[in-house]
């Protein structure tokens, strides 16, 4: 029984961090390339596209976790080349996702 208790309390103790972890292996595979490594956008198609630097403080006021998620699911309105990715991502990934971009915050 105590064996059982420990492997639960590791298991869950773990799993945040297996989370975010999944979320920065999403974050460099699906939005990396257009968003940079840290949300500033500071790449050739961010440039181009005239992202918006996530980064920022005012950005992440003005944008509530369900903006976020609905641009992740259904694209964007205001640059078409952020696609939906409601049939590539399950609903936890998004979330996660949304997570990792509230990490994103300027120091």
């Amino acid at each position: 029984m105590t064996t059982r208790l420990c492997l639960l309390f590791t298991l869950l103790l773990c799993a945040p961090a297996a989370r975010a972890d999944d979320a920065a292996d999403l974050w460099s595979k699906s939005c990396k390339s257009c968003h940079g490594p840290d949300g500033r956008a500071q790449t050739r198609m961010g440039q181009k596209e005239a992202i918006v630097d996530m980064s920022q403080a005012a950005w992440q006021k003005a944008e509530t976790d369900a903006d976020l998620r609905d641009v992740i699911a259904n694209g964007s309105s205001h640059n078409p080349k952020m696609k939906a990715y409601k049939d590539r991502l399950t609903p936890e990934q998004m979330d996660a996702l949304v997570r990792y971009i509230r990490t994103l915050k300027a120091k």
